[in-house]
């Protein structure tokens, strides 16, 4: 296992780049914003991870470790590869990325090419409360948005009358989204987002 690289800059292109270490090129894939600050000739050093499949050997780059265990955090969740791993950390940081998972902020998530709302859902899942925020750097403490409240009402209101948790979680944030409805949801809003969240419900049967 090669965990890290340090090096000179041969070339640089919107997928990777090639690192010569000692006179030895290894072709390091990476995320976009890390690119950005690379150039030729540069020394740089890059934590890596590599991924060994039946027709490749690739290796994946980070020019921080909190990157590189987001990286690999990432990849526990089923259905979760490295590439889509990567294309997350190229659309967020690890530590807005890790506020997101920590949100349950799907739509944040999403925004990366190749994942989809569903994958993004699945992260959200899968590493919610599991995530150890205290290990990614510059995740400083525990999320800071204010608790939605009237959310958690029209939730409530849902399960009473025999709706799964997780259906009415996401019969809320769809009506919230298709109507247009500020979060967190004021309390003037939560007989309407019940209602438009029931309406959602009856017609997923």
């Amino acid at each position: 296992m090669i965990a890290m690289l340090h090096g000179q800059v041969a070339a640089v292109d919107q997928s990777g780049v090639v690192l010569d270490v000692s006179g030895v090129g290894f072709d390091v894939r990476m995320p976009q914003t890390d690119l950005a600050s690379l150039h030729s000739g540069q020394s740089a050093t890059v934590y890596t991870s590599m991924a060994v499949t039946q027709d490749a050997i690739t290796l994946y780059g980070f020019l921080s470790p909190a990157e590189k265990k987001m990286f690999l955090q990432l990849q526990k969740v089923s259905g979760i590869g490295p590439k889509v791993a990567l294309s997350l950390l190229s659309t967020l940081p690890p530590d807005r990325l890790a506020r997101a998972v920590a949100d349950g902020d799907a739509t944040a998530l999403a925004k990366a090419p190749g994942l989809g709302k569903k994958g993004a859902q699945k992260i959200i899942l899968e590493l919610k409360g599991s995530l150890d925020l205290s290990q990614v750097e510059g995740v400083s403490g525990p999320a800071q948005s204010p608790v939605d409240t009237g959310a958690q009402q029209v939730v409530e209101g849902l399960i009473s009358l025999g709706w799964r948790q997780q259906d009415a979680l996401d019969a809320v944030e769809r009506a919230c989204r298709d109507h247009d409805i500020d979060t967190p949801i004021g309390e003037k809003d939560v007989p309407r987002v019940l209602k438009l969240a029931l309406t959602e419900l009856d017609r997923g049967r």
